[in-house]
């Protein structure tokens, strides 16, 4: 639904799902506040999430529901409908998301008259995609989240650069000083599905063969017990390789670490949309899912994707589903060598 002719003064944005998916969302956000600087918009995502938003634009809300707590059912979603209405004065939606949740507050919005726009899942070309009835790729999530608020009929800009564009990044005590001639690498080899992670006995490979360079340092990427225990032996083995993991952190520590680094190698992965928000170039170990599912890092080349040319690619939009030769071949075929030979490559393209 299009908005009416009346200007918009508090636009809610919604999107409550996973961490990556909300970072998606801060290339496109930060530049359409700015191009309509007469709005103020309201961003609603889980708690942890909204931590995430950093360097926010002056015209820029955010705000955290654990919804799934706070707000039960149908009711407890028209509770939230009416409070952010209230609190806010909010005058139209923008649904980054499209899931029941948001449909329902939608819906409630919907019923007070107020223009709400969902996001196009493109359902259709995903499943052909996937079934490999077609080779047409889904429209990448960050023009389709343009288009919703196109469709409000609100200013659009594509003009991200990074967070803190010509500002100083927020030191952080846990990052350590970049001496002159380092290159520092942050390895992100995990994911929330098998499907997309880059097997732990290849990886540690991979950053055995990275370390053996004198001026490279690895910073490895990770959170909880499992992915702490996983790296640890990673850390201990090779020399100029640090597990973040071990150190408690949040986004501005993460922020001040990815600023300083070169690279980042990733996985299909939240950490792939890290790295795009901080401007750092990524090489992404691509597996189950493939760029065509529509979750490329903003701004980063395809060129320095790694993947195999398989019939069964891409099997999920994320993921999830099982490998059906029970192996996750994609990944595993993938050799060690191939993978330094790429960072190395894009490191010292990066070289300034």
């Amino acid at each position: 639904m299009a908005r009416s002719d009346q200007p918009l003064r508090n636009v809610l944005v919604m999107r409550f799902s996973a961490l990556g998916d909300v970072a998606m969302t801060i290339p496109v956000l930060y530049p359409v506040c700015r191009a309509n600087p007469d709005t103020r918009f309201v961003m609603v995502t889980k708690p942890w999430p909204a931590t995430m938003f950093r360097d926010t634009p002056d015209n820029l809300t955010v705000v955290g529901i654990d919804v799934k707590a706070e707000y039960k059912g149908v009711f407890g979603l028209a509770k939230l409908a009416s409070r952010l209405r209230k609190e806010y004065e909010i005058d139209a939606v923008a649904d980054l998301h499209n899931v029941l949740r948001t449909r329902v507050i939608g819906l409630f919005m919907k019923m007070r008259g107020l223009p709400v726009v969902h996001l196009d899942k493109e359902r259709g070309r995903r499943k052909a995609l996937i079934t490999h009835r077609s080779d047409e790729p889904v429209t990448p999530t960050h023009d389709r989240y343009l288009n919703v608020f196109r469709e409000l009929g609100l200013q659009v800009a594509d003009n991200f650069t990074r967070l803190y564009d010509g500002k100083p990044v927020p030191e952080s005590s846990l990052v350590p000083v970049k001496e002159p001639g380092q290159r520092w690498i942050a390895v992100s080899p995990f994911s929330a599905h098998q499907g997309k992670c880059y097997p732990m006995e290849l990886m540690a490979q991979v950053v055995a063969q990275l370390s053996q360079h004198d001026n490279y340092w690895i910073f490895l990427m990770g959170g909880g017990k499992d992915e702490k225990i996983a790296l640890r032996p990673l850390a201990k083995a090779n020399r100029h390789v640090i597990s973040m993991a071990e150190i408690k952190h949040g986004f501005t520590d993460e922020y001040a670490l990815l600023a300083k680094c070169d690279l980042m190698l990733t996985m299909d992965s939240a950490n792939m949309h890290l790295a795009s928000l901080m401007g750092l170039k990524a090489v992404t170990i691509w597996g189950a899912t493939a760029p065509s599912c529509g979750f490329q890092g903003y701004g980063q080349d395809g060129a320095d994707d790694i993947q195999l040319d398989m019939e069964c690619r891409p099997c999920g939009i994320y993921g999830e589903h099982e490998c059906q030769y029970g192996d996750y071949r994609c990944l595993g075929r993938i050799q060690p060598a191939d993978v330094v030979r790429r960072v190395v490559e894009v490191v010292e393209q990066t070289r300034q």
